[in-house]
């Protein structure tokens, strides 16, 4: 009997030695998913914010607040945006990132580039638009004066002033040009451009003897970044169009205006308003 109860006593040992090994395996299962959980920080992503166009010490301050580290990988030069401003980052905006995450960003450079304003006094609008171009410059306000030859420089200003050939200046900066205008040729016609961007909005005003007049963003451009992709939803005046079956839309119709005037552009990032005008 004594023999019995000593296997009996055996079996009950052997079986809560059984199940606390089982609740033991159990334990260290759930604390090492805790662990792993801390440390992958798993269904804890966090969202990175935009920061585009903030300066470096802003940009360094949000980045803190969202447990994320800001590390400076490049620098460009863009003339519209404030020098040591953050340009591009990656992971972009909105992307999904564990704690601590580095966050790459290429910020606009705190020095500008310089370029010399070549002279293109004596050449045709096309020939200095092209010419002031290759120095990284853009043309500013046409200006016509009473002259025998239309389109025929004159005079090129910078800031209201005559400017010297050499003269050193930012990239992009506007180069106005006073132009000839002979009253028997100064008619241009005015181009079509929904659905350009700035860059090419503008150029193609100029090349018609054209200035820009007012440019307006609707409420879908929040930055700089956001008007470098942003195209024309309307012009002001607007040529009459026709749209073909395929799409095509050509101009069937505007009246003369002299050389000089202004066009007014409004810009948008949704598509559905860039649609032509009967």
């Amino acid at each position: 009997m004594e023999e019995l109860k000593n296997k009996d006593k055996g079996k009950n040992i052997l079986k809560r030695n059984f199940i606390g090994g089982i609740f033991f395996v159990v334990a260290m299962l759930i604390l090492l998913s805790l662990a792993l959980r801390t440390c992958t920080r798993h269904n804890k992503e966090l969202a990175v914010p935009d920061f585009r166009t903030l300066s470096l010490d802003e940009a360094k301050a949000l980045a803190a607040r969202n447990d994320l580290r800001l590390d400076v990988v490049d620098s460009v030069y863009v003339k519209r945006l404030a020098h040591g401003a953050v340009y591009r980052q990656n992971p972009e905006a909105g992307k999904a990132v564990k704690k601590n995450r580095r966050i790459l960003i290429t910020i606009n450079s705190m020095t500008p580039q310089m370029t010399a304003v070549p002279n293109v006094v004596g050449y045709s609008l096309r020939q200095a638009s092209a010419e002031i171009a290759s120095r990284g410059l853009t043309i500013g306000k046409l200006v016509y004066r009473t002259d025998m030859a239309t389109n025929n420089v004159l005079e090129q200003r910078y800031k209201g002033r005559q400017v010297i050939p050499g003269t050193l200046v930012e990239t992009e900066s506007p180069i106005d040009l006073v132009l000839g205008l002979n009253p028997m040729d100064n008619i241009t016609y005015i181009p079509y451009v929904v659905g350009y961007n700035i860059q090419l909005a503008s150029s193609t005003l100029t090349d018609n003897s054209l200035n820009v007049g007012a440019v307006k963003y609707d409420d879908t451009v929040k930055d700089y970044q956001d008007s470098l992709r942003a195209v024309v939803y309307r012009q002001s005046p607007m040529p009459r169009v026709s749209t073909s079956e395929d799409g095509e839309t050509s101009v069937i119709g505007s009246n003369g205006v002299v050389m000089g005037s202004t066009v007014d552009i409004f810009l948008t990032l949704d598509s559905d308003k860039v649609v032509p005008r009967q």
